[in-house]
């Protein structure tokens, strides 16, 4: 009989290096823009059984390893497994959940600090590579959250657990490629939320609390500083954490920028990139070289690689890290410009329903619906 694993067993097997077969029954354009690492893919109907030519491609693929299946959200997968374990295949498992469960487990790194009293927590989404901060003071016993997603219950259990209380949840910018919950986590622990004060000339219909350009949050001890960063949106902020980091959400990245039309739309993309420029002159890179870059973002490729470090690890760099290796810190203002506004990605799927839905315009009906709005990877470079 075959059985089920979780979306987290099937990551456990892929950090601990087993050997094992993960085919992918999802249509090859679903399988093609997006799937776990080391995914086969072989596309099977509900309604499908085995023939000969399939099992001889699996054998071949398998090579005597264990076979896991997955799909969507389990039913094709779930179809595949019977099949194979009708055909006497030994060791089958299906991911119970499929992508859709894949695609909202996160992995939680702790991030050194100079000394034993700041905390920061990065928590990486691990299918989407959105990373999310949990920061605090243990000596004030206070924290806040950085663009928290919708999954909030894993900041308010770290919270506990590190016995800090989340006085204030911030957001840098209003997301494009997930939703954000900072709202909801906020209205919850009945904190207030803040996003950066050029958040009031976007529409926005709720209620938030302003964050001017240099203003600071302090636990205790560590202030948590609002910079203005306009370019991938025109509201965009950073927080600079003390002297120890700066939270740089999609204004900057480990190896590129956020791209600027999502706001600005095509035909002014251009004036995003003049704000990137100036932001990232005149703002990020007078920082200092030592202080850690944490990013609102890693590169997920569509094989389901981390483009910098490994699922569990960090993801920073030094700013003088980053300024050696992103090549558009060379460039002169209008090559950067051209350089950002041409051959943009595809942009990430339902960016404008999520948009609106972080402007608190547009609703879902259920958080079913939600998370399958945001399934796959960000697309938030440039």
């Amino acid at each position: 009989m075959f059985t089920q694993i979780t979306a987290r067993e099937l990551a456990e097997k892929q950090d601990h290096g087993e050997e094992y077969l993960l085919v992918d029954t999802r249509p090859e354009d679903s399988y093609v823009a997006w799937h776990v690492e080391g995914a086969e893919n072989l596309p099977f109907g509900p309604a499908e059984t085995l023939d000969e030519e399939v099992e001889r491609t699996i054998d071949d693929w398998a090579d005597g390893r264990p076979i896991v299946t997955i799909c969507g959200k389990g039913a094709t997968s779930t179809t595949l497994a019977s099949e194979l374990d009708a055909s006497g295949y030994d060791e089958v498992s299906v991911v119970k959940g499929g992508m859709r469960d894949w695609n909202a487990l996160y992995e939680r790194a702790p991030v050194e600090t100079g000394n034993d009293d700041p905390v920061v927590v990065q928590f990486q989404r691990r299918a989407k590579g959105c990373l999310s901060y949990l920061v605090g003071s243990r000596s004030a016993g206070e924290a806040v959250v950085v663009d928290a997603t919708q999954h909030t219950d894993q900041y308010v259990v770290t919270a506990a657990e590190l016995d800090l209380e989340i006085t204030h949840v911030l957001d840098t910018h209003v997301h494009a490629d997930h939703i954000s919950g900072g709202r909801a986590l906020a209205e919850a622990l009945d904190v207030p939320y803040h996003l950066g004060e050029q958040a009031a000339e976007r529409d926005l219909d709720f209620e938030f609390d302003l964050l001017a350009d240099g203003e600071s949050i302090s636990l205790g001890d560590l202030d948590v500083t609002a910079l203005h960063a306009p370019g991938h949106t025109s509201e965009m902020v950073v927080y600079r954490v003390g002297d120890e980091a700066v939270l740089t959400g999609d204004a900057l990245f480990l190896d590129s920028l956020g791209r600027t039309e999502l706001e600005f739309g095509d035909d002014d993309a251009t004036k995003g990139a003049e704000m990137a420029y100036d932001t990232l002159h005149e703002t990020l890179l007078s920082l200092s070289d030592e202080i850690t870059v944490l990013p609102g973002h890693v590169t997920v490729t569509n094989d389901g690689r981390f483009e910098h470090g490994s699922p569990g690890e960090p993801v920073e760099a030094s700013l003088s890290d980053v300024r050696e290796s992103l090549s558009l810190v060379g460039l002169g203002r209008d090559e950067f410009v051209e350089r950002m506004v041409e051959n943009t990605p595809e942009k990430p799927d339902n960016y404008g329903t999520i948009i609106g839905l972080n402007r608190g315009v547009e609703s879902v009906g259920s958080d079913r619906e939600a998370e399958m709005l945001e399934t796959g990877a960000n697309n938030c470079a440039a």
